[in-house]
């Protein structure tokens, strides 16, 4: 292992040199890759086998193969050379056209599925080799503190999420901006030919057996909170992870469930569905794009930004 005192010795193109010589096991081929001559790549080679006191790669008929120090050290250069392409990509201006930077937005199931597809278009047309991860969060009995967490601990780089809709903790800190997106309500799920698909009261809505969405398996859902001041309970039959889990066990059973307008009626003919609206009175929810404040200096994130608002338009 190299100290403190032998950084100053080492050239980053070292380890890039080591990365094309370990993916193509030939110094000729390698030194191609790189735009470099064959006595560059091993003259390199022999500086790399100084610094870390081991041949590295060992010669054979066919080319090159790794030895058990070079084998070792792969993984551990690779994660280096990501950190520092990473780094220099966020260093350099934004460019949606070149950059293949990948972006991570956390949504529940019910706002992403809703969104994906118009998203993936803008960004098609205008950023051809970003890419996206879209990963399914959703609230705890806190509100939506995990997906705070979750956007302080960079690990997504934004948020959409249903804010206001039920108390303070629904909505973002102040070290978060927000844009909204659109408005969204609840309505009953069900399936096509369920006795009261033609509406029910409040009464028969608690008489029914639920599915509720909660990541945590909690029985206790925002719908719930609304029942209570009006002195209803619910059954709730079934707990699942996501939206789309809840409306497969709706298709196949005369459970019903509290579902997102415009997310069932994106899904309803897939799965045999119909809804009716709630018979008690829920507050509309507003989708809104969630990020910290530091993002805004981000080109990149906010032509992300730019490009969901678009996507949104019209929904």
């Amino acid at each position: 292992m190299l100290h403190k005192t032998d950084l100053s010795r080492v050239d980053l193109n070292l380890l890039v040199l080591f990365e094309a010589v370990l993916a193509e096991q030939h110094v000729a081929r390698a030194a191609e890759r790189l735009n470099l001559s064959p006595s560059a790549v091993s003259h390199g080679l022999s500086r790399l086998r100084r610094l870390f006191n081991d041949p590295l790669f060992l010669r054979t008929p066919k080319g090159v193969v790794a030895s058990e120090r070079g084998l070792a050290l792969a993984q551990p250069i690779a994660d280096i050379l990501r950190d520092a392409r990473k780094l220099m990509a966020n260093a350099a201006p934004f460019d949606p056209a070149t950059s293949d930077r990948r972006f991570v937005i956390g949504a529940p199931d019910g706002g992403s599925s809703r969104i994906v597809l118009s998203v993936l278009d803008q960004i098609t047309r205008t950023g051809p080799l970003i890419d996206l991860a879209f990963v399914n969060i959703m609230p705890n009995n806190t509100g939506w503190t995990n997906a705070f967490a979750s956007l302080d601990a960079r690990e997504a780089d934004l948020m959409i999420l249903p804010l206001g809709a039920v108390a303070d903790v629904f909505n973002a800190p102040a070290r978060f901006v927000s844009r909204a997106l659109y408005a969204e309500c609840f309505v009953v799920a069900m399936r096509q030919g369920h006795p009261l698909m033609g509406g029910m009261t409040a009464q028969q809505y608690c008489a029914q057996q639920h599915v509720l969405v909660s990541a945590s398996g909690s029985r206790d859902g925002f719908v719930d909170v609304f029942l209570a001041q009006q002195n209803l309970t619910r059954r709730v039959a079934v707990t699942v992870p996501n939206f789309l889990m809840a409306l497969d066990v709706v298709a196949n059973s005369d459970l019903i469930t509290a579902a997102p307008k415009l997310f069932l009626a994106q899904q309803a003919d897939r799965f045999g569905l119909t809804s009716i609206d709630m018979p008690i009175a829920l507050p509309q929810a507003e989708m809104r794009a969630v990020l910290p404040k530091a993002g805004l200096a981000d080109a990149g994130l906010l032509w992300l930004l730019n490009a969901i608002e678009q996507a949104v338009v019209g929904f």
